[in-house]
C-alpha cells in the first residue's frame, strides 16, 4: 500500500493521455452565488485574485456575517438559482416556497426577505466584485478536475450519475482527453507547486482539495448518500495512480486540485477547447 509520506518526484511533463489524446479544457463552470447553482460558460476572464470573473461573486451570510452554505445546512441544496447577467437579476426557487426574481444586489429587500423566510433565520446577500468569495483563500485560482475522474467517482456509487457527481464536486475547470485522476499531476509536495498552462494562461497547482460534507449529499435534495465518505476513502486509496500520493494525503478524502494564478496572468481569458499543458515544478514562494 502506498504511504502518505512518500515524496513525489517531479511530475511527468505531459499534455497527452495514455490513449494519445490531447488534454483539453472541456468545460468552464462558475457559481455566481456561492453554494448555489452553476453556470456553464464558453470563455471567462481571470480576475484580480486569480479567480474567474463572476465566480462566487455573491455569498449568503447570516446575521453574524458567517456563510450560509452546504457545510452548515443541507437546506441550501434545495434552492435553485438562475442568474441573468444581462438584466442583473437572480431567480430563486425552492419546494413549497414561492419563487422570487429580483435585482442581484446586496441591498435587495426582496432577496433578503425570501432568504430569511426560507432559512427561517436572517440571511442576506453579500457581494465582492474583486475576486468574490473563494472556498480556499490561500489558493484562490480555479479548481481543476478531469472528466474521467468524475466518471470514475460516479461509478463508485449506486444511483449517482456523472452529472450528479459533477455538481457534487463543483469544479471550475474540467479537462478531457486524459485518464482518471490525471489532475493529480498538477500538485507536488507542500514546498513546491506545479506550473501548467490552459491556452496562454499560466497557473500553478497547489494541492488536492480536501472535501467536506457537500459531495456526500444529493445536489437537488440535500439527502446524504449512506457511507459516501467511507467508500470514497477506500476506493481513492485503491485507485491512486503512480503519479499521485505524497505528503498531502494525510487522508484520502481529497480530489480536485486547488490553484493559484500569478498576477501576470490576471485579465487573460480561458476558453473551452484550450489545450492544457503540464510544465515544470517550481518552489512554493
Amino acid at each position: 500500500m502506498r504511504t502518505s509520506t512518500r515524496r513525489r518526484t517531479r511530475p511527468k511533463t505531459s499534455n497527452v493521455s495514455r490513449e494519445g489524446a490531447t488534454a483539453t479544457l472541456r468545460r468552464i463552470t462558475t457559481f455566481p452565488v456561492k453554494s448555489l447553482d452553476p453556470q456553464s460558460l464558453a470563455s471567462v476572464d481571470v480576475v484580480e485574485n486569480g479567480g474567474l470573473a463572476g465566480d462566487r461573486e455573491f455569498a449568503l451570510v447570516d446575521a453574524d456575517g458567517e456563510y450560509v452554505n452546504g457545510k452548515r445546512t443541507a437546506a441550501i441544496h434545495r434552492v435553485r438559482s438562475s442568474v441573468d447577467r444581462e438584466r442583473g437579476t437572480v431567480t430563486l426557487r425552492a419546494p413549497e416556497t414561492e419563487s422570487v426574481t429580483a435585482p442581484i444586489d446586496a441591498d435587495s429587500e426582496a432577496l433578503t426577505d425570501w432568504l430569511s423566510r426560507y432559512f427561517d433565520d436572517p440571511v442576506s446577500l453579500r457581494r465582492d466584485r474583486a475576486g468574490g468569495f473563494p472556498d480556499d483563500t490561500q489558493a484562490s485560482g480555479p479548481t481543476v478536475v478531469s472528466t474521467a475522474t468524475i466518471r470514475e467517482l460516479a461509478s463508485w456509487y449506486e444511483g449517482v450519475d456523472v452529472e450528479s457527481m459533477r455538481r457534487r464536486l463543483r469544479a471550475n475547470l474540467e479537462v478531457d482527453g486524459v485518464p482518471a485522476f490525471w489532475e493529480d499531476r498538477l500538485f507536488s509536495d507542500r514546498d513546491r507547486r506545479v506550473a501548467f498552462e490552459v491556452g496562454d494562461v499560466r497557473l500553478k497547482g497547489v494541492n488536492p482539495c480536501q472535501r467536506c460534507v457537500v459531495p456526500s449529499r444529493d445536489p437537488e435534495t440535500g439527502e446524504a448518500h449512506p457511507g459516501f465518505r467511507e467508500t470514497f476513502v477506500e476506493k481513492r486509496r485503491e485507485t491512486m495512480p503512480d503519479w499521485s500520493g505524497g505528503d498531502w494525503f494525510d487522508h484520502h478524502f481529497r480530489v480536485m486540485v486547488n490553484t493559484v494564478v500569478p498576477e501576470s496572468e490576471w485579465g487573460k481569458t480561458l476558453s473551452v477547447g484550450d489545450e492544457v499543458r503540464v510544465l515544470e515544478t517550481v518552489p512554493n514562494e
